[in-house]
This record gives structure tokens, C-alpha cells and sequence, in this order.
């Protein structure tokens, strides 16, 4: 199953397709009891969108045997044991796709030329990843962060090795204290200089907020370069680079959290500023209108602030109840996307933090 949205695998994602491209959504659990019912719902899920291919005139015979065989083969792909909190399955004809999300989705089956993605970008920067890099004399470990995990990334060459001298113990010297004269050495500043230029192609082609985790000798001489990783937020850690993903996400959660406090405050500051020059927007209705018009400059969101509308009602949207045919689950997930379409920040704060304009704010341009 795939977890990471880079700006090429949604353009990728984005493009036309031949009719049909579909698109199948079901809310998943992480624990039990709830869990049970996921397997059942999502078989469901697949049924309904193979029934929908069978009556749909506009899919021949050929394009439909082959969308099926996508559909069955996603079903296998499927490890409902670390299922997050939704899933989406895109299959057309020749491919398919499995991603679990961790932002719960509305159940629904799509049949366009197009994939639905809305929910999968309002989930990834709900996510907020960013790139942590770990580095030692030896070893230097690239690894994706989001949503209180990291795992290691293979991407833009990494990891980056190199074999030491017989005589030259790295681990010996940095629990010694040594590691400073390590990282002067000659053929390891090479070997930084190096991961500096390779983070720095992973930035261009990914942009994320950056950590780089080491000994101080290490980030001393990256500092130094005055490359890639000069905006980088630096954690005196050493160790990480052989290390495992739960280590990583224990040295780095205390200074995410630090940092997320402060973003949520930040944007707080820029509401409250926006109220004063009657730039402000507040609840889905007026900011579904604004980002279609591509008024937001900010649009704040409480973390799990979820919304049934329905847009039967001219130019406004009106309330509906979970589950009502007519209406649309997913408005948060269309406004955050819209949002991110034309240039706007987008910001997930903690629940309650916007309770007075109803979860979800914003910023105008105009």
C-alpha cells in the first residue's frame, strides 16, 4: 500500500485517463472492535464498483474485464493490518493503486476519466511530512516523516555508505568524544558534501520542512557548506543513521511538537490580524465560495473536522446528515484541495482550536 505523496506521483495521478478510471473510498480503523468490519465494507466497496461497470454503456466489454482484474488484484495488495484511518483504491485500465490514508473518507465509488484525489492531498497535508536526515561518518539515512511515524526512504540515492579505514572506529569515536577530528577528515567531508548535494535534489523534486540528526562535529561541518541544508532545524543526536525508525521518531518528536505549538499560535496571530482588516472567512459555506475564487491566502483546519453539506440550495451550502444520498461528505477534503490549487498555506491545528468559526478559517487575498 502506498503512504507518500511526492508533487510528481499526483501529477502522475492527475492526468486523464481512458473512461473508465475508478475510484473507490471506504473509512477504515486502527483498532478493534472496530476494525472488524473493514474487510466486509471494503469488499463491498469493490462489489459496487464492479456492479457499476457492468451497467455502464459507456464501458466495453475489453475495458471492463480489464478494470475488474485491476479491482481484484488491489483487493490483494490490501493489508488491512496497519490500516489507518482510510483507504482508496484507483484502478483503470493496465493499473491500480492501494493508499491508505490517515484521514477517514467518505464510502463512495467514482466511475470518471480522472481519479478522485481530493481526499488523498487533504490527508497528506493534514500529514505535514517532512524529511529527517541522519548522518554519521559512515552512513548518512534519509527518512520520511507524517502523522507521528518515519520510516526510511530509499529515494535520491540513500542510504549514502562508504567503508572506513580498518584503524578508523566512528562509533568508538563518537561515544569517546573524538567525533569532531572525525568529521574534519578529508575523504568524510567529501563523503558530507555529498549527502548535501543529494538532499538537496530530494528538496527540489519534494519540498518538505527538513531535520538533520548527528554529532555536532557533523552538523558544524554541514553548516559550513551553506548548502541544502542550511535552513535545516539541526538535532544533537548521534546513533541515527544505523538506527531504527522508532529511535528517529523519539529524537525528533520533541521538537515537532515544539514546532507544531508553535505554527498553531502563528496562525492563531494571522486570524486574529485578518479579523482586523476584514480579511477573515470562517465555516465551510463561505470558504467553499472563497477558494473556488481563489480568494484564500490561509486556510486553517481543525485535524479532524469532517462536514456533511449538500449544494441543492443555489449559490450556499446547507447541512446534511452523514449518510444522505445527496450529500457531499467530503467538503472539507474539495476546500483544502482548492485551497492548495491556487497557491493558498494550508494548516491543520489541534481540535478546538477554531471552535468560534466553526473548525475551519481563513485568510482572504482579497
Amino acid at each position: 500500500m502506498e503512504h507518500e505523496l511526492s508533487p510528481a506521483t499526483l501529477a502522475e495521478l492527475r492526468r486523464p485517463r481512458g473512461y473508465p478510471a475508478v475510484s473507490v473510498l471506504t473509512p477504515t480503523h486502527r483498532r478493534e472492535p472496530d476494525n472488524a468490519q473493514d474487510r466486509v465494507r471494503l469488499r463491498n466497496a469493490v462489489a459496487e464498483a464492479k456492479k457499476q461497470l457492468e451497467t455502464d454503456p459507456d464501458v466495453t466489454r475489453e475495458r471492463r474485464a480489464d478494470v475488474v482484474r485491476q479491482l481484484d488484484q488491489a483487493l490483494t495488495e490490501v493489508d488491512l493490518t496497519y490500516a489507518e484511518d482510510g483507504l482508496l483504491i484507483f484502478a483503470a485500465p493496465g493499473e491500480h493503486q492501494v493508499w491508505s490514508l490517515g484521514r477517514t473518507v467518505p464510502e463512495r465509488v467514482v466511475l470518471s476519466d480522472t481519479f478522485l484525489t481530493r481526499n488523498l492531498v487533504s490527508a497528506h497535508a493534514a500529514e505535514r511530512p517532512f524529511w529527517v536526515l541522519s548522518v554519521a561518518a559512515d552512513r548518512v539515512t534519509l527518512w520520511s516523516g507524517g502523522a507521528g511515524r518515519v520510516t526510511e526512504d530509499r529515494t535520491g540515492g540513500f542510504p549514502l555508505t562508504r567503508d572506513l579505514a580498518e584503524n578508523f572506529d566512528a562509533e568508538r569515536q563518537e561515544r569517546i568524544g573524538d567525533a569532531p577530528s572525525t568529521f574534519r577528515d578529508e575523504r568524510t567531508h567529501h563523503f558530507l558534501r555529498e549527502a548535501d548535494g543529494a538532499i538537496g535534489a530530494v528538496l527540489r523534486r519534494d519540498p518538505r520542512p527538513l531535520y538533520v540528526t548527528g554529532e555536532p562535529g557533523a552538523l558544524a561541518v554541514l553548516d559550513e557548506f551553506g548548502g541544502a541544508v542550511r535552513h535545516a532545524v539541526h538535532i544533537p543526536h548521534g546513533g541515527l543513521a544505523h538506527g531504527t525508525p522508532e529511535a528517529v521518531w523519539r529524537a525528533i518528536r520533541p521538537v515537532r511538537e515544539e514546532t507544531a505549538a508553535k505554527e498553531t499560535a502563528a496562525v492563531q496571530r494571522e486570524l486574529e490580524a485578518a479579523r482586523g482588516r476584514r480579511a477573515f472567512a470562517a465555516g465551510v459555506d463561505e470558504l467553499w465560495r472563497s477558494a473556488r475564487e481563489g480568494r484564500v491566502g490561509l486556510l486553517a483546519v481543525e485535524e479532524n473536522h469532517r462536514v456533511a453539506v449538500r449544494d441543492d440550495a443555489g449559490d450556499h451550502l446547507i447541512p446534511a446528515e452523514s449518510g444522505d444520498p445527496r450529500a457531499r461528505e467530503d467538503i472539507v477534503d474539495e476546500i483544502v484541495e482548492q485551497c492548495l490549487e491556487t497557491g493558498a498555506q494550508v494548516r491543520f491545528v489541534p481540535d478546538g482550536t477554531l471552535s468560534e468559526a466553526e473548525g475551519i478559517a481563513g485568510v482572504l487575498r482579497f
